[in-house]
């Protein structure tokens, strides 16, 4: 208690706020007027919401809830969750009536994991409100630590949409990037060659291929396709997109393996080494991260398979994914290396003192070394 895993938050900063005060006890929250819920909001292995951290949460809450409190919903959900799902719940614990006894305000976490230049004052806060006078106390209350400033929106469901359409955007941009290394791979042509001559050009966006994995983006697209569907409309850009992007760790699986083939290498009697397991770099965060697809992928063709990340837990990794990470990689050991996160730490390696031979294969997914010093890129 009051160490941050995610390393966002150094250690001294949470013990110097003296008015920070840290509870697993529900009682305790009792004397609380504003409850501010940001737990996560993941999918199930369906790819369908997984709103069971929230709700329970919200039932937490909704037993302390007084009349003039206000919930302000932080994590990530489809449009109408809060009005729709989780006020029923406040209502039922609390006996309370909505917009009469208690309020509600949405107002979406935008924090970039591992980066420390936009941090959460410094990011423009989007807050909301079950009634005008609630939206304007919700975007006073932030207003009053947000450097970068406020935009109140409209309505609950404009902020909830807002959000998830941010993440939505992103991921079909590099869906698009990954189905054009999917392309030009069946060419010979090398995809970043590409993007470097079709980015002199002011206006195209600078997209690079890769595993689209994490929290977020590899979430928050299937909320908006479940709550389209509910509607009884099927979204088949934002599914097609995701559909590209979970296929992309099997495709660096296949890729490696047809060129170990190509250099006369037996797969059964192979060893593999994948630098990073976290789902984006310098970030502890292993949450849906896609290099497991890779791992996977690799195993199940018989090949010995180590992975090496100093920014993830071992113990958290063992226990959500049953693979153990190596503490250090062996020298001089490895037909095939996979550069999978781009770690400040893997930048300065010297991958030829892990390669077993001239035959070995490195495949550099992130594209952080110069392509005459790697085997393979996306």
């Amino acid at each position: 208690m009051g160490v941050d895993f995610t390393r966002e938050t150094e250690k001294e900063d949470i013990q110097s706020a003296i008015h920070l005060t840290f509870t697993h006890q529900a009682e305790d929250l009792e004397a609380c007027t504003v409850y501010i819920i940001t737990v996560p909001t993941p999918i199930d292995h369906f790819k369908l919401p997984d709103l069971a951290p929230l709700l329970r949460a919200t039932v937490t809450v909704g037993k302390m809830l007084k009349k003039g409190d206000l919930v302000i919903y932080e994590s990530t959900v489809y449009p109408g969750c809060t009005e729709e799902d989780c006020v029923p719940l406040l209502e039922k614990h609390s006996h309370l009536a909505f917009n009469q006894d208690f309020f509600c305000g949405y107002s979406p976490e935008r924090i970039n994991p591992g980066d420390k230049e936009r941090t959460l004052t410094k990011i423009r806060k989007v807050t909301s409100g079950s009634t005008p006078e609630t939206a304007e106390f919700v975007d006073q209350l932030y207003g009053s630590i947000i450097e970068a400033g406020t935009y109140m929106a409209p309505s609950i469901k404009v902020a909830e949409a807002a959000k998830a359409i941010e993440n939505a955007q992103r991921d079909i941009n590099i869906s698009f990037i990954n189905e054009l290394a999917l392309m030009f791979d069946r060419m010979g042509i090398d995809t970043h060659e590409v993007l470097e001559a079709a980015g002199t050009k002011w206006n195209f966006l600078k997209f690079t291929p890769g595993l689209v994995g994490g929290h977020c983006i590899g979430v928050d697209p299937y909320y908006l396709v479940h709550k389209a569907q509910s509607l009884g409309y099927y979204p088949q850009v934002i599914a097609s997109g995701r559909l590209v992007n979970d296929r992309m760790g099997a495709f660096v699986a296949k890729k490696l393996l047809k060129r170990l083939i190509a250099n006369d290498l037996v797969l059964q009697q192979s060893r593999i080494l994948i630098l990073g397991f976290t789902f984006k770099e310098n970030c502890p965060d292993t949450r849906n991260t896609k290099v497991i697809d890779i791992y996977r992928e690799l195993v199940d063709f018989g090949l010995e398979v180590d992975i090496h990340d100093p920014w993830a837990s071992e113990k958290e990794v063992f226990q959500e994914h049953g693979v153990a990470l190596l503490c250090q990689p062996d020298p001089y050991q490895y037909d095939g290396i996979i550069v999978a996160v781009a770690h400040d730490q893997f930048k300065v390696l010297d991958l030829d003192r892990y390669k077993k031979n001239g035959s070995s294969v490195i495949f550099d997914i992130k594209s952080i070394f110069d392509k005459n010093r790697v085997d393979l890129r996306l």
